[in-house]
């Protein structure tokens, strides 16, 4: 089984490092576009996490059933409003089947890039196929990899910043299309680090993933408002679909 890098601390400090991803117009536009493509049909969250978009859907009425690996994660769903009426399964999300069929299935906030092979990418997506029903849709949001911002030579990403007591970078590993993003935030006066491993994906990569997996290409745009996909769009929201 995957590794759970969302234990303990860092499942307690999530939502409030969480910066404009956290702030209700964000979630509102995200939850807008999720709550579209499940027309009327229940919906599947791989990585559920805390339930920041889990919960504000189930609220509009889609049943909601979610997989995450952390037991700690989820913990802080079940402690929030509504969060009794949200079904989840522990388990690694490229693998981990549910029972009935869904409708949509969604992995958002870079969190296909967890899955740190291409092989557990690929597993994902037919995993995600066998339980959507005819027509259903799945949905990824994932930033594109910062390559055309880094110096020749370079695999550091410069510093960004997520609050004024949280900040990180990213060190890229181009020949094995991997990067870890190395956080440190404030604890107790101090700053402790925390580094996580992603595998970062292209466009075209995932549509093949989703031929692969018997699904097709039914949208792609770079962000919840159906803005136009560029080469200079930093972040990806792509939606695949299953044949009738």
């Amino acid at each position: 089984m995957a590794e759970d890098y969302f234990g303990g601390d860092v499942a307690a400090r999530y939502d409030e490092g969480l910066g404009r991803w956290g702030e209700s117009e964000v979630v509102e536009q995200t939850v807008d576009f999720l709550f579209g493509l499940a027309g009327g049909g229940a919906a599947l969250e791989l990585g559920i996490g805390t339930g920041r978009i889990a919960l504000p859907l189930a609220a509009r009425g889609v049943r909601v059933h979610g997989i995450d690996l952390s037991e700690a994660m989820v913990a802080r769903l079940r402690a929030k409003p509504g969060g009794d009426a949200v079904g989840v399964t522990i388990g690694d999300f490229a693998t981990t089947r549910v029972e009935g069929t869904f409708a949509l299935a969604y992995l958002v906030f870079n969190t296909i890039m967890n899955l740190t092979t291409q092989e557990a990418q690929v597993a994902c997506f037919q995993n995600v196929a066998a339980q959507l029903g005819p027509g259903g849709c799945f949905v990824v949001e994932v930033g594109m990899p910062q390559l055309q911002r880094l110096p020749a030579g370079q695999i550091i990403h410069p510093f960004y910043y997520q609050s004024p007591t949280l900040f990180g970078f990213d060190e890229y590993d181009i020949a094995n299309q991997g990067l870890i993003s190395h956080h440190y935030a404030e604890r107790e006066g101090t700053f402790g680090p925390w580094s996580i491993p992603f595998r970062y994906v292209w466009p075209s990569e995932l549509d093949l993933m989703a031929r692969l997996a018997g699904m097709r290409r039914r949208e792609r745009w770079s962000g919840w408002l159906r803005e136009p996909f560029t080469s200079e769009s930093g972040k990806l929201v792509g939606v695949w679909e299953k044949p009738v």
